[in-house]
């Protein structure tokens, strides 16, 4: 048992305000574990403080001489996130100019803190999942197995059970990583914290800005305690804060506080912001100008084609309209809307001749020898380089969106490996 002076000596040196029973537990937790190397995860609110308790971990274990770093998984790209925690060779990808070391390789012989981990993407939980169980990490781009000792303690303020049945968090890897559980109250939990809260932050604001400290009547006391805080602790800081600088009077009244208090708070819990699934994802704006593009394009190919065949293709062209339209001014595209207007597979918007020949070019049976079939010619040449252009532009952005993952890539755009690789030669784009 950890007593009350030691838990007291923790609270002051990490700035952790209150008395709660059941943070004292969480803290009384935290350096119990410490000296072992079970993986720890922090559940919480956002706003609740859980940086503080791998910190604890970290100084009351035998590792408190190693490196600490503390990595926020929501803050990095999807793309660079495997790069950023086990690095890269040089030449894994576009960008990759010299080797990178990772986070778990500098950590070795201390303690990473993973804050965020339940927005990793799957393809990652992978390898984060591998170095927990054995200790071995692959760099990106790289085949060479490397072995590290890291402590992980992790922090997320998802649910878990809504996650893991949405498919967008590893079963297995929430068990792995839910060795050791700590639970940080949300603020409402600790409504005797308060008022200690409150004073410390208006004691600080009027410290820095030379100013007197504002005080709560009791009446004013009781209703911050009554409040929701969905924000928790930094909503209840940046509360502070307005109060000490914007009023001249330093007793707050409820009249008062009523004004800073968002009163759709009360009674109401966090919400919840599920990403969108796979199928659900809308496409940014342009990329639905990429499609909208290529199918004008195509559009004005078929256009080209018929005055120089003599075809009537005017229902084919409302057709093609008609789609262009729904895919402009829909509110809200889906994304497997616009695939049903504008595939993946950019051969798709070509006949078999032109992919073999890659541009437009009029029928050999047709003689055109006049100046207006010259310069629909050069007109189709222009447009077919044009959508080169677009096709190569897609290609590469999905190529950074899946860390340069090829079999990835393939993937999102709908074509198979080999096309993919043929694109990417084809336009110079191979690391």
């Amino acid at each position: 048992m950890i007593d009350r002076e030691e838990i007291q000596r923790i609270k002051q040196r990490l700035g952790i305000i209150g008395n709660s029973p059941q943070l004292n537990r969480d803290i009384e937790v935290a350096v119990q574990v410490a000296p072992t190397d079970l993986t720890v995860l922090v559940i919480g609110e956002s706003g609740v403080g859980k940086e503080h308790f791998p910190q604890i971990i970290h100084q009351y274990s035998s590792r408190k001489h190693g490196p600490y770093f503390a990595v926020n998984c929501g803050a990095i790209p999807e793309g660079t996130i495997d790069s950023e925690l086990f690095g890269h060779e040089k030449g894994a990808f576009t960008d990759a100019k010299a080797d990178r070391r990772g986070y778990f390789e500098q950590a070795d012989g201390g303690t990473l803190f993973l804050d965020e981990v339940g927005e990793l993407p799957m393809s990652t939980q992978v390898r984060l999942l591998r170095v927990l169980e054995t200790g071995e990490f692959l760099k990106v781009g790289s085949s060479k197995v490397q072995k590290t000792n890291v402590r992980v303690v992790a922090a997320t303020n998802i649910d878990f059970a809504t996650a893991i049945a949405e498919g967008r968090f590893r079963e297995d890897l929430f068990y792995r990583l839910n060795t050791i559980e700590i639970r940080v109250p949300a603020l409402r939990e600790r409504k005797e914290d308060i008022p200690l809260l409150f004073r410390k932050f208006a004691v600080d604001c009027a410290e820095k800005y030379n100013m007197p400290a504002v005080k709560l009547t009791p009446e004013a006391t009781e209703m911050l305690q009554n409040h929701y805080w969905r924000g928790n602790i930094r909503q209840l800081k940046n509360l502070a804060e307005q109060i000490s600088v914007i009023e001249t009077q330093r007793e707050i009244t409820v009249q008062t506080l009523a004004q800073y208090l968002p009163h759709n708070d009360i009674g109401r819990s966090p919400a919840v912001v599920r990403p969108p699934q796979q199928n659900e994802q809308i496409m940014s704006e342009r990329e639905i100008f990429y499609y909208r593009m290529l199918l004008e394009l195509k559009k004005d190919i078929t256009d080209l084609k018929a005055q120089m065949n003599g075809k009537n293709l005017t229902s084919l062209q409302n057709n093609e309209a008609a789609a262009v339209t729904t895919v402009a001014n829909t509110h809200e595209p889906q994304r497997t809307t616009v695939l049903d207007a504008a595939p993946h597979n950019f051969d798709e918007y070509l006949t078999a001749e032109e992919v073999a020949a890659d541009t437009v070019v009029p029928s050999a049976e047709h003689n055109v020898t006049d100046n207006s079939s010259q310069d629909s010619k050069a007109k189709a040449d222009s447009h077919s380089a044009t959508m080169k252009q677009v096709e190569r532009d897609t290609i590469v952005q999905a190529l950074e969106r899946n860390g340069y993952n090829r079999k990835l890539t393939a993937a999102e755009l709908e074509i198979s490996e080999r096309t993919l690789y043929r694109k990417i030669n084809e336009y110079g784009l191979a690391n």
